[in-house]
């Protein structure tokens, strides 16, 4: 996928995705988009490169506005909180943005006011009108997850407008039988409403001419395919407003009650982010977006590959003064345990929660998503395989490199930096292998293959373990200790290189690796593959671990997590069991119903389901059996308060009398739960 000759550019344009403020960051984002762009951004940075690595969060749509509704809030406190979230879990991270802005921020409402209204004012916009549902109570017309209504492929009662979660159809509102409006209730009528909308096939023949002819060899296979099927099946005017009161308001006369479509407004935010790190810096924001000599490079989920390679493209082409973006490498989706993550299940490793529950272990994410990103085609989270890279190789090979190097210098050199005396053929094949590791590395992050340069870097730590193999020091000291000199001297040049190579990947590594190395210069990758990177008699501080073993007792945790999310998961989709047969008042009013207080309790022997109880009733104290052993221990109900059916006919249950039965109630897993007041009532009390 890379270029034979490659244009130099002055400056670096990346974007990353802007994550939906309506909940928080989980693994499959990381994987996506984030960590690979953030990995480029910190190469190019090594390099000397001029960048600007822009990040956000994405505050407007229909989501956002239902989840406040069902919060009972309104929409500006739903992504004030996740913002907050969002921003934070990425600095933890260590993702490096330059900026990381909101689109509920003035200046993005200015900035998408502004390049809207230049597309008008130019005749961009095409005007159409079209009927669409709208709710009379609420006076609103309703977004399509607004409306719900049966399926017409899977009779699915809950569908929403434009997708059926149960059979996942995409849908028009208008396809539903019995639509419903999710605010009212009510059955919503359709209702003629004006739009303006960005004509796409305008830009066919220049996007064919750009994407398909262009950049058949440089895009990545499914980028390229996606584009191309779009675009032979001819593309179509798209609405650029909506009906909602939830977002940047239409700028012209007559748009009352209507806002920018979200994807229209949303890759607007990478310029709004720009020109706001300009007025924080005081730099010109419009180069980097402008200027034929920057490189523009949007990073993405495979969701989003049209919107970046077609829709925005067509946009800035419209507005007429905006670069292209000369790459668009995005990936595909990371599932997790052999299940697609899913927000809506809480099928997911949250970003939050994982800084929280693995303090100091922001690296070993970043390496295991990189080692296992999606690049090709969907790729697998498994929490035994995160174990597995941890224990095996960040912390057998690099961690064990790093540490025998150190530990051997401060036993023989009293940790000084030995000189490096006569080379043999083995030193002089591991230093040459060691020159070529920067340009391999750099080589696979510039042409986006980031599982590949990562397996370099493991493979750098490799090559200094089978030196060391090789060499032996430890046998070698016993007769010729100017041999171990030189031995660790290259072991400990090797280490120095990885505290460079590894910073774009694992960047608190680096650093730590950096300390361990006393390595107080910054290094710039230019350096990277440089024999004498740590002087001689240098003095190194005494040596930490890198990396710590993850035990399985931790990782066992974590399996349970996703197992309690799964059963909870299955018990929220089963249905209540449909209503019995209709019986008359007199019929009931035969049942004599008592709150009753346990005075005792025992297990009926030989039996794993009965409990002999002692219940006051009110009436008296009798002897009742219950099949509830398998959920309650006799001595936690003791002074339990529970409804008993007191006029029930006795019934012998393994030669005790049971006189009544006591009401439970049977959760969606099967569970048993006592039927019982919520405050302490009088015993023999009738429920009615």
């Amino acid at each position: 996928m890379s270029s034979e000759n490659p244009k130099k550019f002055k400056r670096y344009t990346i974007t990353s995705a802007l994550p939906y403020a309506n909940g928080p960051i989980h693994i499959g984002h990381l994987a996506g988009v984030y960590v690979p762009a953030d990995i480029y951004a910190r190469y190019l940075r090594l390099k000397g490169e001029d960048v600007l690595f822009i990040g956000g969060s994405d505050e407007h749509g229909v989501p956002i506005t239902i989840k406040a509704r069902n919060e009972g809030v309104n929409p500006q406190d739903i992504v004030d909180k996740y913002h907050t979230i969002i921003k934070k879990s990425f600095q933890d991270l260590g993702i490096s943005f330059d900026i990381y802005s909101r689109t509920s921020n003035d200046i993005h409402h200015k900035t998408a006011s502004d390049f809207f209204e230049k597309l008008y004012k130019n005749g961009q916009f095409i005007e159409q009108t079209s009927e669409q549902y709208y709710d009379a109570e609420n006076k609103q017309f309703l977004a399509d997850r607004y409306i719900t209504g049966t399926c017409p492929h899977c009779s699915y009662e809950k569908a929403y407008g434009d997708q059926c979660e149960s059979c996942g159809t995409s849908l028009n509102a208008t396809d539903l039988i019995n639509p419903k409006s999710a605010l009212s209730g009510n059955v919503p009528e359709l209702k003629e409403t004006k739009h303006w909308y960005l004509p796409l096939d305008k830009y066919e023949a220049w996007l064919k001419e750009w994407i398909v002819e262009g950049h058949k060899n440089d895009w990545r296979p499914t980028v390229y395919g996606q584009c191309k099927s779009w675009i032979d099946n001819g593309l179509h005017p798209r609405a650029v407003t909506r009906d909602l009161d939830w977002g940047v308001k239409v700028p012209i006369q007559g748009a009352d009650g209507k806002v920018l479509y979200v994807w229209f407004d949303a890759p607007i935010g990478y310029i709004s982010a720009s020109r706001e790190w300009a007025e924080k810096t005081g730099k010109d924001w419009e180069i980097y977006w402008k200027d034929d000599s920057s490189k523009l490079v949007h990073f993405i989920g495979k969701d989003n590959i049209v919107f970046h390679c077609i829709i925005f493209p067509a946009m800035l082409k419209a507005e007429g003064s905006y670069i292209m973006p000369d790459n668009v490498p995005a990936n595909e989706f990371l599932n997790l345990e052999n299940d697609k993550i899913s927000t809506s299940r809480n099928w997911a490793v949250w970003l939050h929660e994982y800084l929280e529950e693995f303090p100091g272990k922001q690296d070993v994410l970043r390496y295991v998503l990189t080692a296992n990103a999606p690049e090709t085609k969907d790729n697998d989270f498994t929490w035994k395989d995160f174990q597995a890279k941890n224990n095996n190789e960040l912390l057998a090979i690099f961690g064990n490199f790093v540490n025998r190097t150190l530990v051997l210098t401060q036993k023989y050199y009293q940790g000084k930096v030995p000189s490096r005396g006569e080379l043999n053929a083995l030193d002089q094949e591991t230093l040459k292998e060691l020159k070529n590791y920067p340009h391999k590395i750099g080589k696979s992050i510039e042409n986006y293959r980031f599982r590949e340069a990562v397996t370099e870097l493991i493979n750098l730590a490799r090559l200094g373990n089978k030196y060391l193999t090789e060499t032996e020091p430890w046998k070698t000291i016993k007769t010729d200790e100017k041999r171990v000199e030189t031995i660790l001297n290259i072991a400990l040049q090797i280490s120095a290189n990885l505290s460079i190579l590894a910073e774009p990947f694992m960047p608190f590594t680096a650093v730590k690796l950096k300390e361990m190395m006393n390595l107080t210069e910054k290094y710039a990758w230019d350096k990277a593959g440089d024999i004498d990177l740590l002087k001689e008699n240098t003095v190194l501080p005494k040596p930490d671990f890198l990396f710590e073993r993850i035990e399985d007792d931790v990782i066992e945790a974590q399996v349970q997590k996703l197992l309690d999310t799964k059963k909870a998961n299955k018990n929220k989709a089963v249905m209540a069991a449909p209503a019995k047969e209709n019986i008359s008042f007199e019929d009931f009013a035969k049942m004599d119903i008592r709150i009753g207080t346990i005075l005792e309790a025992e297990k009926v022997a030989k039996t794993k389901k009965l409990l002999k109880l002692k219940v006051d009733t009110g009436i008296d104290k009798r002897t009742i059996v219950s099949g509830i052993a398998e959920y309650f221990q006799p001595e936690e109900i003791i002074g339990k308060q529970v409804s008993v059916l007191v006029n029930l006919a006795p019934k012998t249950l393994r030669g005790i009398e049971s006189q009544g039965m006591i009401l439970m109630a049977e959760d969606a897993d099967g569970s048993l739960k006592f039927v019982a007041p919520i405050s302490t009532t009088k015993s023999g009390s009738e429920i009615k």
